[in-house]
């Protein structure tokens, strides 16, 4: 049985291109718009580590795409039972988005089924969209054709932020909302919490409603007991 898609994915608020924060990663969100928009553009193959903000780029080109009036699917794979039946299932898109490409690798049916799909989307003229943490021929794929056919497509490496610019962009987005952020919040909170920008913001828009709420100012001690409350103690 084929597993329920999100076809009518509601694309989420924050995973568009301007909440993007590129810094060195502006060539590869330009090339990203062009395929959303341009149904000739070459097809992209996004790497990067975790944080890179792979996923975040795929669902704001699908949601640009969708805008611009094209039929759109996203396929988080790793997330997906019968990764072959949901990758066989796709149909009648203009683009298609696959994240999280490295969760097929091994697989021999779901490796076919992608091939298959690859080879039919040039033939109709539908777009293709990848990304994955490694590099085509590093990803550990079984299907040598397979390989070939992703490694034909654009390549585009993701760099994540540095902590510098993640700082700026959360004293940023904090400014935005009239939150002020000092340097000693920040320093405590880049030794002790994850430094994932997507966290990071998150965890921004959480402690906005709680500080609203609690009508205090966001200290370090104000952030250390909402953190031990949430079940997210760090250390110290």
């Amino acid at each position: 049985m084929i597993p329920q898609l999100p076809l009518a994915l509601r694309w989420p608020r924050r995973q568009r291109f301007e909440h993007f924060h590129a810094g060195a990663n502006a060539v590869a969100v330009a090339a990203l718009h062009e395929l959303a928009t341009m149904p000739q553009a070459p097809w992209l193959y996004l790497s990067g580590p975790a944080g890179s903000g792979k996923s975040h780029l795929l669902m704001a080109t699908c949601q640009a795409a969708s805008d611009a009036g094209r039929a759109v699917q996203y396929l988080p794979l790793a997330s997906i039972g019968n990764r072959a039946a949901a990758i066989r299932g796709v149909a009648g898109s203009e683009l298609l988005a696959l994240d999280d490409l490295g969760a097929i690798a091994g697989d021999r049916d779901a490796e076919h089924a992608l091939f298959d799909v690859y080879n039919s989307a040039r033939a109709e003229g539908s777009a293709l969209l990848f990304a994955a943490e490694a590099v085509p021929a590093q990803l550990g794929l079984g299907l040598p054709d397979l390989r070939s056919r992703l490694s034909a497509c654009q390549q585009a490496v993701l760099k994540p932020l540095d902590d510098a610019e993640r700082r700026e962009v959360l004293k940023g987005q904090a400014a935005a909302r009239g939150i002020e952020l000092d340097d000693t919040v920040l320093d405590w909170l880049f030794a002790r919490y994850v430094r994932d920008l997507g966290a990071l913001l998150d965890l921004l828009d959480k402690l906005d409603k709680a500080s609203l709420a609690a009508q205090r100012r966001i200290t370090v001690p104000f952030l250390r007991g909402f953190l031990r409350e949430a079940g997210e103690t760090p250390p110290g």
